[in-house]
């Protein structure tokens, strides 16, 4: 018998595995971390309506359904700029003035690239980049086959190396 996520113990375990990469998918499709939040927040009231008809193998896939249909939902086609911060422990006594304006120009010119990247490259590019998943599991996250992955993935990459060089 397939168990549901309605008892609370199942729902947070839901809640702890999903959320972030989640909010990260989000994140990284519209650019806004606020709007992520909020329809991550969404996306888990909705499975918490739903938790007597989702079964708890099935709640990834229908979390992220619902997460994708509310952000398609709330964007008008707006082109997004994404704001991509990338933190690093950094010691600026050790670095020279220049280098560390030039690193400054760097990231700038790379968030700027990156911000107009398709919304299709955009999101593969960050989720194996950033948060380090593999084509495989991006392709059953989008419901695409990895070789759509690894065309857009291609594609982004072609335009970095246009724009700015051997990244």
């Amino acid at each position: 018998m397939s168990e549901n996520i309605c008892e609370q113990v199942s729902f947070g375990k839901v809640y702890f595995k999903h959320a972030e990469h989640l909010r990260n998918f989000l994140y990284y499709k519209s650019g806004d971390l606020h709007l992520a939040e909020d329809i991550t927040q969404d996306a888990f009231s909705k499975l918490w309506e739903k938790c007597d008809e989702v079964v708890f193998s099935k709640a990834k896939s229908f979390l992220f359904t619902i997460a994708n249909n509310l952000f398609l939902n709330k964007v008008k086609r707006n082109k997004v700029s994404l704001k991509f911060i990338k933190q690093t422990n950094r010691n600026f006594d050790k670095k020279d003035p220049q280098y560390l304006m030039e690193e400054k120009e760097f990231k700038s010119r790379l968030e700027k690239v990156i911000s107009e990247l398709p919304e299709t490259q955009r999101e593969v590019f960050l989720m194996n980049r950033i948060d380090g998943m593999k084509y495989k599991e991006i392709a059953a996250l989008l419901g695409v086959s990895v070789k759509a992955i690894e065309k857009r993935m291609h594609k982004a990459l072609k335009v970095l190396k246009n724009e700015i060089g051997d990244v």
